[in-house]
């Protein structure tokens, strides 16, 4: 099932020197709000930023395949930029998608338009997961120079956050052979041979070890950990068969040295376990108010929660949201929180209006400014 990523050496020299010689000097609202010392507002950014919703984005994907385009250091580059110059945004998200380690690696895995990440073989038996090629920092090198190339381009008060996939929504895919509403395939696995599916997610747990790492050392400033089919999970299912594979990502000695946060959809019910894996900032979907949030995952910063679908709502009603969501992260500082980061309970929707992503940050900035 394996197929060959060629690994094209770049024109920067991939023997980075270090995160901190790599990176610009200054901090900006975003890491002063992570790393608990207070921002001058609330800071903000959002899931799936770095295009779907802008005309610019199409415009420059025109012609390219996903693959293609988290392969191209200049287009990595100018996607991850573009949100941050139209909406004002206090961190970037790396362009990426959770699956680019696994082809970065070799497996034989396609991005399909409509669909999803689609997986040639999948992996559902012991052979299969032995076969299951790792992923090399070698294999990384226009990763690492998409990498320095924002930080070279990036405002030194603006953060980069670097992106990955965690095991269990790898695994879901590699398993299902693509996205899946049931995970049934993932759920035998997993309760049939508990020895196969620990010895996938170690492998997964690696690989995403090895692509975070690479991040970081080309000068991301921060990580985020997507394990979006988490929530498909009971709390006993995820703290035994998942939470041990997340917690070695966020206890890794590079990984541990920026601050790092957990998402998931649909976990409300996991929020106390996922923080218990070690980050510092654990995201909400819209289900959950912040201050609920608050008591099942307690002393984290928070990350969102608006829901993605009220950005098509008139102004009148989506401020009134974007207030609601603020004093309800002010209700979770008084309950321990150390901290809030406005976010989207999950991604922006590709048909949303441009317009109204400016006017909660804008909006934000305003009523939080100190």
């Amino acid at each position: 099932m394996n197929s060959d990523v060629p690994s094209t050496p770049s024109s920067v020299d991939t023997q980075a020197p270090g995160r901190s010689a790599a990176r610009r000097a200054g901090t900006g609202p975003y890491l002063d709000e992570v790393g608990g010392t207070g921002a001058v507002h609330t800071p903000v950014w959002f899931m799936r930023q770095a295009g779907r919703s802008l005309p610019e984005y199409r415009e420059l994907r025109s012609g390219s395949t996903m693959l293609e385009a988290c392969f191209d250091p200049e287009m990595t580059c100018e996607v991850t930029l573009q949100p941050v110059r139209r909406h004002g945004v206090d961190a970037a998200i790396f362009f990426s998608d959770i699956v680019i380690p696994l082809a970065a690696a070799g497996v034989e895995i396609d991005i399909v338009p409509g669909t999803g990440p689609v997986v040639a073989e999948p992996i559902r038996d012991e052979a299969a997961v032995a076969a299951l090629p790792e992923l090399t920092p070698d294999r990384l090198e226009k990763i690492g120079e998409a990498v320095r190339m924002v930080v070279a381009e990036l405002d030194p008060q603006v953060a980069l956050i670097g992106f990955a996939g965690a095991p269990f929504t790898l695994a879901s895919y590699l398993i299902e052979g693509g996205p899946s509403r049931n995970h049934e395939h993932t759920k035998s696995l997993m309760y049939t041979r508990p020895d196969v599916w620990n010895s996938l997610l170690a492998k997964l747990a690696d690989l995403t070890t090895v692509f975070l790492r690479a991040q970081i050392e080309a000068g991301a400033d921060a990580v985020q950990l997507f394990d979006s089919w988490a929530g498909a999970l009971s709390l006993r299912d995820y703290r035994s068969m998942v939470l041990p594979h997340s917690t070695g990502i966020f206890g890794d000695e590079v990984i541990s040295t920026v601050p790092r946060t957990h998402f998931g959809v649909g976990t409300g019910e996991l929020l106390g376990a996922m923080g218990e894996a070690g980050p510092e900032v654990v995201g909400v979907d819209w289900r959950i108010p912040l201050d609920d949030a608050a008591r099942r995952a307690p002393g984290k910063v928070l990350q969102g929660n608006l829901d993605p679908a009220l950005l098509f709502a008139d102004r009148p009603a989506l401020d009134t949201e974007v207030r609601r969501i603020l004093d309800e992260a002010e209700r979770a500082r008084d309950l321990g929180a150390r901290g809030h980061v406005f976010n989207l309970g999950h991604g922006v929707l590709p048909s949303t209006d441009p317009g109204a992503v400016t006017h909660v940050v804008e909006l934000v900035h305003e009523l939080t400014g100190k």
